[in-house]
């Protein structure tokens, strides 16, 4: 049993906590924001994971997880920090690491015990060198043994429970091999493939990975909006490619693009990081122009197939980035909404989980109750997010509700042939079969 102090309460910081006091360990997670501590105190979870809640109400109860917003308790005795802390964009998609400083400051105030400290966010290539050189010279004259490991997070929302426990691959990059061999020994009872690194190839390793999984979606959309020319269905070419042991069928679902608080930010910093270098990043330039035009065209699709915008009502399912969560950062249809108000039309919108981040992000917006209410009255109901409760909708009450049968399926989730049988005129993305 090891006794863990991870800094950062957020997705990558409550998870992993929780998940490494599952396996055993004494974890303390610190926030220094005091509602979240105090919600998070009283079981109250500030981020919607699926399965998380129990756990940590589980090691909670076996006293193997706690919450504080107290550095000194937080850090003491700890063997290992985890900085786990928000790295958004800055103004020129530079990641902001104002958090990232105050923590290995706060560490370099308060440890006087040898320590590992761990980058769990996603930073730029450099910033263990970075973190390190804090350390020291907050130090000064008082000497602390540690080393800095990286330790990027591969978690997706929806899935990261899961993604912890059964990973791909754990990577850890120092330049102390002993003490990344010290972090692995936390991950070896998941029985994964452990790759030990330098510090900078852990890094880009993160964002590298990040960056070719957008850009696997941006390519399948642009795919699809050729096939919606020429023709073609882009389900069945991206089943065609698939196949291919060389390409493999993940992340070719042709929609309406990417999101959520990682693949943006992330392309954005290895861009920018490219240009700082004086490096070009073309690919990466183009893969987020793919990405936004995408969101355009469902605009235009809209735009096209009802003459004009303006005062129409236009009802969207879903508002989370993804399934199975409630972020709502860089969603595609917050965007697409946005778009649509602009264009003097009106909005009503219902996500599963997703409805309290959105009324305070989406004041112009109706927030509704029900898919069918979201149905009433609209000129087109759009499918932004692809959630299991949208695959058993029940069209011919939808048919009855709805002004205009117009539907856009902006994740290709329903069967074009029942609902054009129904009187409906059907849009998906990439069918140009259809």
């Amino acid at each position: 049993m090891s006794k863990i102090c991870v800094i950062g309460t957020g997705y990558v910081g409550l998870v992993t906590g929780t998940c490494f006091a599952e396996l055993g360990n004494q974890v303390t997670c610190l926030d220094t924001d005091p509602v979240r501590i105090n919600g998070l105190l009283q079981g109250q979870m500030p981020i919607y994971e699926p399965g998380l809640e129990q756990l940590v109400e589980q090691n909670v109860q076996a006293k193997r997880l706690h919450f504080t917003q107290d550095y000194q308790s937080a850090l003491e005795g700890a063997e290992y920090a985890f900085i786990a802390v928000g790295t958004p964009s800055g103004v020129d998609g530079e990641a902001d690491l104002q958090y990232v400083k105050a923590a290995a400051e706060s560490i370099a105030d308060i440890v006087d015990f040898p320590i590992l400290v761990i980058n769990k966010s996603t930073v730029p290539v450099g910033t263990g060198d970075w973190v390190a050189d804090i350390i020291r010279r907050r130090r000064g004259n008082r000497p602390l043994e540690f080393a800095v490991v990286s330790n990027p997070e591969f978690l997706r929302e929806g899935s990261a429970i899961n993604d912890f426990m059964a990973p791909d691959r754990v990577v850890l990059g120092s330049e102390d091999r002993s003490s990344a061999n010290r972090v692995a020994e936390l991950y070896k009872p998941l029985r994964c493939t452990i790759m030990v690194t330098d510090l900078r190839t852990a890094e880009m390793i993160k964002y590298a990975s990040n960056a070719f999984l957008a850009t696997r979606i941006s390519f399948i959309n642009e795919i699809g909006n050729m096939c919606e020319d020429l023709g073609a269905d882009v389900r069945e070419v991206a089943q065609g490619m698939g196949l291919d042991k060389r390409i493999g069928r993940h992340f070719l679902d042709a929609g309406l693009g990417w999101g959520g608080s990682c693949f943006p930010k992330d392309v954005k910093a290895l861009e920018h990081m490219a240009v700082l270098h004086g490096t070009q990043p073309q690919l990466l330039q183009a893969v987020m122009e793919i990405n936004r035009n995408q969101r355009r065209r469902a605009v235009m699709k809209l735009r096209k197939a009802l003459g004009t915008l303006n005062e129409k009502t236009i009802g969207i399912l879903g508002i989370s980035f993804k399934p199975n969560t409630d972020d709502i950062r860089d969603s595609a249809a917050v965007e697409i909404m946005h778009l649509l108000i602009n264009e003097g039309a009106h909005i009503q919108a219902y996500d599963p989980q997703a409805m309290d981040n959105a009324a305070k992000v989406l004041k112009k917006v109706k927030l509704c109750e029900s898919p069918y209410e979201v149905a009433e009255g609209a000129d087109a109901l759009l499918l932004a997010t692809e959630w299991n409760e949208f695959k058993q909708i029940d069209f011919a009450k939808i048919k009855e509700l709805i002004r205009n049968p117009l539907i856009l399926d902006g994740r290709n989730l329903w069967d074009y042939d029942l609902l054009k049988s129904m009187g409906f005129t059907y849009m998906g993305i990439g069918r140009g079969n259809n």
